[in-house]
């Protein structure tokens, strides 16, 4: 009988067994104190890794590097680099992404197809190789090493996005981290993202693909910054098996705890991603209850979560509720005006399609703490679905007008 999952305090990706990793400042990103902008994943054995990945029709040729490795045969290594995206720099990416993985292969001792490649940054600058080469060979890799890697992983992040949990799995005591970074040019099309998730579990390979997939799709692709996609969106799951559980299949008996796990996993980053959106002040929840369906509940939740002016009336602490419905009814999800029931902060503001008073000051300092919850009850079947965003605030604009400069 599998047991609850449990927060590991302090987890990070070398929280699980057999993962060590490790980053350095090599200078791609503009010089300060403690900052770091390359770093390493290493397992001890093969990890039958599952990934997902940018929906862009421009790519940037380290995620085209990772897909071949990791549709190849197990790998053992992630290489990052942030400040540079390696993207649309032509044949020159390809090549410097290959040679990303040849350093770090020779550096850890494993196979350059075993050796996933991961950027983010800037668009149109090709990666400074000559750093690259020297700064991987200053990485040493220790157990507590995650945390580093969560740091060289940020651009515009301001603070590190790590997690694990543990669980039981077949009898054996087995453990999920994951680091992520994200902060703007964030939206669900697998939203900049970067993720990878360890664990020490045995899982089958055919089993992990289409749950990673359907995992996304309740965490990552319900979280959105500002409805851009970037070029080099990767999550990566890398299983080692050295907890030894028999490898998890579809028909396992403990294959949904496996699951419910890496969703913990996977949409505690996807809310701190949301919550560290650039110039970010506060959380924004959408839970969207009684639709159709659950696609049309995802419809309806991200279209409330992206809108720009329901993100500024939560930056305003402004109960516009207005701007809710607005957002729903250009969803393109099932709604019937007389069946809605509309909750900001768990205060009822719309009760079947009607208005309902409510005390407007009391609202308005719900809404100015930290995270504001909209709940929408469709009452038209048993489709839910839960979106996060963030607010829109000038520091988003100030960011991104002076991003290269």
């Amino acid at each position: 009988m599998a047991g609850a999952i449990e927060f590991v305090d302090g987890g990070t990706v070398t929280t699980p067994g057999g993962f060590r990793a490790g980053a350095t400042y090599a200078g791609l990103k503009t010089y300060a104190e403690d900052k770091l902008d390359l770093g390493l994943i290493l397992s001890e054995a093969p990890c039958n890794a599952a990934g997902v990945y940018t929906t862009s029709t421009i790519v940037s040729p380290s995620v085209t590097v990772t897909k071949e490795h990791v549709g190849g045969g197990p790998v053992r290594a992630v290489v990052v680099n942030a400040g540079i995206a390696n993207t649309c720099v032509g044949n020159q990416g390809f090549e410097d992404a290959k040679e990303m993985a040849e350093l770090a292969a020779q550096h850890l001792g494993v196979q350059q197809r075993e050796v996933v490649v991961c950027s983010t940054g800037i668009i149109g600058v090709e990666l400074p190789m000559s750093l690259i080469r020297t700064g991987i060979d200053q990485i040493i890799l220790t157990d507590d090493g995650g945390h580093a890697v969560a740091r060289a992983m940020m651009t515009t992040d301001t603070r590190p996005k790590e997690v694990a949990v543990t669980f039981q799995l077949d009898g054996r005591q087995v453990t999920m981290g994951g680091v992520t970074k994200g902060s703007g040019m964030i939206h669900p099309n697998m939203a900049t993202m970067l993720a990878f998730i360890t664990t020490d579990a045995a899982v089958d390979p055919e089993y992990l693909r289409p749950t990673l997939r359907e995992v996304a799709d309740a965490s990552f692709n319900m979280m959105t910054v500002d409805g851009d996609t970037s070029t080099n969106d990767t999550l990566l799951v890398l299983p080692n098996g050295t907890a030894g559980n028999r490898p998890i299949t579809a028909g396992s008996a403990d294959a949904e705890t496996f699951k419910e796990a890496l969703l913990a996993v996977c949409v505690h980053l996807a809310r701190e991603m949301a919550r560290d959106g650039e110039g970010a002040s506060r959380l924004i929840t959408v839970d969207v209850v009684g639709a159709v369906d659950i696609g049309d509940a995802r419809k309806a939740a991200r279209s409330i979560a992206s809108s720009s002016l329901v993100k500024s009336a939560v930056y305003g602490a402004d109960p516009n509720w207005g701007r809710v419905l607005m957002a729903l009814g250009k969803s393109g999800a099932s709604a019937e005006e007389s069946k809605i029931d509309l909750f900001l902060n768990g205060v009822c503001i719309m009760q079947n399609g009607l208005p309902v008073p409510f005390h407007r000051d009391a609202v308005v300092a719900l809404m100015r703490g930290p995270e504001v919850t909209f709940r929408v009850q469709l009452n038209l079947g048993e489709g839910d679905a839960t979106a996060w965003g963030c607010d829109l605030t000038e520091e988003y604009v100030i960011i991104n007008s002076a991003y290269t400069t």
